[in-house]
């Protein structure tokens, strides 16, 4: 991202709020375009998408152009400021006029995500690495339970931030960071089909690609059930 043009407002909301905003600067298109190939690969078919944590709308911009007729996407962002700033994206859209409910924005953390909704695409621009690892795990679980069996979920990582903590961070900022590392890990070990260096974007960035392969099976019951949490 060209710093002449970042949106500031990331910045202001990070010192505001870094409860609801972890990151400092929007996706690049760069980043925009690799976190949404899977919608691109899966068209012209109608698709049901879930963006996470879009922020001031970089990626959610970049998703609506690409929705095949018929197809649905839900944003959710917890930051209410960045919730109203998306709406009124979608208000305005060009793409979206005469059908602006075929997006619809959440106010909202994804873990508590309303209604049982299944989805084709993930797009997760949570930055998963600030978070505890408990919440981390639960937030990969609950993607994995959106998730239709086959679905596609992809998500970034910034390069270097491990080595980054480990120089000038606490023991105990490592500690979580690395405990961070670990639950992901576990996920990737899983579920990854794909990932990639996106160095055109500030920070750099590795993109990764997961697929979640789970068919509903029964228990002794009869009842379905699925089998998800892998980081755990």
């Amino acid at each position: 991202m060209d710093l002449r043009t970042m949106d500031w407002t990331f910045l202001t909301e990070a010192a505001r709020d870094p409860r609801t905003t972890g990151a400092v600067a929007p996706s690049g298109r760069a980043l925009a375009r690799a976190l949404t190939e899977p919608v691109r690969a899966l068209a012209p078919r109608p698709l049901t998408v879930l963006e996470a944590g879009a922020g001031t709308g970089a990626v959610t911009r970049a998703l609506i152009p690409q929705l095949s007729p018929g197809s649905r996407l839900d944003v959710v962002e917890a930051n209410p400021r960045f919730a109203d700033r998306l709406r009124r994206l979608v208000d305005t859209h060009p793409r979206l006029a005469g059908e602006p409910e075929r997006v619809r924005v959440h106010s909202s953390y994804v873990e508590d995500l309303p209604g049982a909704g299944r989805y084709d695409v993930i797009v997760s621009g949570l930055p998963l690495a600030n978070f505890t690892a408990e919440r981390a795990d639960a937030i990969m679980a609950r993607y994995l339970e959106l998730l239709h069996p086959g679905g596609t979920l992809t998500y970034f990582a910034y390069l270097g931030t491990g080595q980054a903590r480990t120089l000038f961070s606490s023991r105990a900022e490592a500690r979580r960071h690395h405990a961070v590392q670990e639950v992901m890990a576990g996920y990737q070990r899983c579920y990854v089909t794909g990932r990639w260096a996106v160095w055109a974007n500030l920070p750099p960035a590795r993109v990764w690609q997961l697929r979640n392969p789970h068919r509903e099976a029964r228990d002794t019951e009869g009842e379905p059930y699925v089998v998800t949490g892998a980081g755990r």
